[in-house]
């Protein structure tokens, strides 16, 4: 055996894995990536973020499906391709969610494990607040969490038009109530990104029993009697077998399903059509996929505020010079969470990032001018998607059917309605009066509910919020049980945001790292903490 654990995916969840396993000198612990090192200097400027979309060894470039729902569009879904995932390209938004999401998560998986009172000690244990520790926030930990060091002035607008359309105003969304309009607290640290391979893997580096594979894809898992062995991987275009005591899954919503797939652990009638030997039928390996889907509404602007047109020479020699500066912003500054006309028992079920810019097509698209942009999306969608495989080489991508909008009742069609509704009545206030231009979009002449929801089909996006598709619960359709164990394999182990039963009302980067910091203590047969 050459190690104790194998960790696949040194993403949000895996850097904390390696963190946490490898404390324990007596454990030899190999963590797998595909993508490079996160050395690039875009990756730890927080507005580097804007560039990074650009660079493509960054990024695995996925494209849905076709999306009969949206046009027959095939929608981009960029996921971290280095150290840290996604937590090194996103945004830095720190959401946890409500406490009935964690509920719902408890009777979905039967274990009172995975509710609010059970995670709430985890995520305190990962984070080091600069507000500093209290009843729903911890310091001291890896994961640093901080309030803007620069926020745009339109941003500011932003919460004070929302205030004057009767929204509360909340300076913390992750405290007694997630309702209202505020800025957002963000993984950062001294002005810089803090992203998992910041927080968790960077410390760990120097343990002897730590090794770290950067360039090296997991192509296969090597099992025998209904257990795991080894790892496969191809790296420097030379394949390797690793042997193993025991697998973590880390590759994410979309690796983890498709790697399982790829070594005959999935839907039997889908391996089988593909010529992959069938090791264990388990029908939910790439099902449950949800995802928040979203529309962003866009007004111009004659303010020179706005982040259309900035100087990056001279924002890039202020951050590194002194930290500060539109250099540390996470672009989506403000926003909130409302409950719609809709919305069942109080609860929040819109979520809105405010960009003091014209963002259109995540960025790729630049219009001409400047403006700004509220980005609204339904917290709980109630369409379904699924995976599939493509073929049988590792490097081709797995096929994501999002089913975006596919749900019979029209639930989440009419929630993105709700938000460019509101939307556009946060942007009518009297705050924006002296820097408002024309609407862009939706634009000021569609009102009606059938050319609402023609430019929601025409123009929504992802949010790039993905989750499910190995989904924890005690049924037949769950691929992990509520241990992250998956069924039937001995010492194979999923924990990332696959593993959610249901999507959190938020940004998914925090309870991905709850969810592995549990599954540390999971792993290493620990007593949970306390809150």
């Amino acid at each position: 055996m050459d190690y104790d654990d194998i960790i696949v995916g040194a993403g949000s969840a895996g850097c904390v894995l390696a963190n946490r396993l490898s404390a324990d000198p007596a454990r030899r612990v190999l963590l797998i990536e595909a993508g490079a090192r996160d050395w690039h200097p875009y990756v730890h400027m927080p507005a580097g973020l804007a560039k990074l979309m650009k660079l493509t060894r960054y990024n695995w470039n996925y494209l849905t499906e076709p999306q009969a729902a949206l046009d027959g569009r095939r929608l981009w879904w960029p996921r971290g391709k280095l150290l840290g995932g996604s937590s090194s390209i996103n945004a830095m938004c720190y959401v946890r969610g409500r406490p009935a999401d964690y509920a719902r998560w408890a009777r979905i998986t039967g274990d009172a494990g995975w509710d609010w009172p059970a995670v709430l000690p985890y995520f305190k244990r990962a984070e080091d607040n600069t507000r500093g520790a209290d009843a729903w926030h911890g310091a001291g930990g890896p994961l640093g969490v901080s309030d803007l060091r620069h926020v745009n002035p339109l941003s500011r607008l932003l919460l004070d038009a929302a205030q004057t359309a009767g929204f509360a105003h909340n300076d913390d969304f992750n405290g007694a109530s997630q309702e209202g309009f505020g800025l957002y607290q963000v993984t950062q640290r001294a002005g810089a990104r803090c992203s998992s391979a910041a927080a968790y893997l960077a410390p760990a580096r120097g343990r002897s029993n730590l090794h770290v594979l950067t360039g090296a894809l997991a192509t296969r898992l090597r099992l025998g009697r209904a257990r795991v062995e080894a790892v496969e991987l191809l790296r420097r275009g030379r394949s390797h077998r690793v042997e193993a005591g025991r697998v973590v899954l880390c590759g994410g919503t979309l690796n983890s399903p498709h790697l399982l797939m790829l070594s005959g652990i999935g839907p039997a009638t889908q391996l089988r059509a593909q010529g992959i030997t069938v090791v264990q039928d388990l029908p939910g390996v790439g099902a449950n996929l949800q995802d928040h889907l979203d529309t962003c509404t866009l007004v111009g602007s004659h303010s020179a505020a706005t982040y259309d047109r900035v100087n990056d020479l001279a924002v890039g020699l202020r951050w590194m010079l002194r930290r500060d500066g539109i250099g540390t912003s996470n672009i989506a500054e403000a926003g909130g969470f409302a409950r719609s006309r809709y919305a069942a028992d109080g609860e929040c079920d819109l979520q809105f990032h405010f960009v003091p810019a014209l963002l259109d097509d995540h960025g790729r698209h630049r219009l001409p001018g400047r403006g700004y942009t509220l980005h609204a999306c339904a917290l709980h969608p109630r369409s379904r998607g699924w995976l599939e495989l493509g073929g049988t080489d590792p490097h081709t991508p797995i096929r994501i059917h999002a089913n975006y909008l596919g749900d019979a009742e029209g639930h989440d069609l009419r929630l993105l309605r709700e938000g460019i509704r509101i939307a556009r009545e946060i942007f009518a206030q009297a705050s924006f009066d002296r820097v408002r231009g024309t609407e862009i979009f939706p634009g000021a002449d569609i009102r009606d509910e059938a050319e609402l929801n023609a430019f929601i089909r025409r123009k929504a996006e992802t949010i790039y919020h993905p989750v499910g598709t190995c989904r924890m619960g005690p049924d037949a359709g769950a691929v992990v049980d509520a241990g992250l164990r998956v069924r039937g394999i001995e010492n194979l182990y999923v924990a990332d945001a696959s593993v959610m039963p249901d999507l959190p009302g938020g940004n998914t980067n925090a309870p991905t790292i709850m969810i592995a910091e549990r599954a540390a203590d999971l792993l290493l047969g620990r007593v949970p903490p306390v809150a």
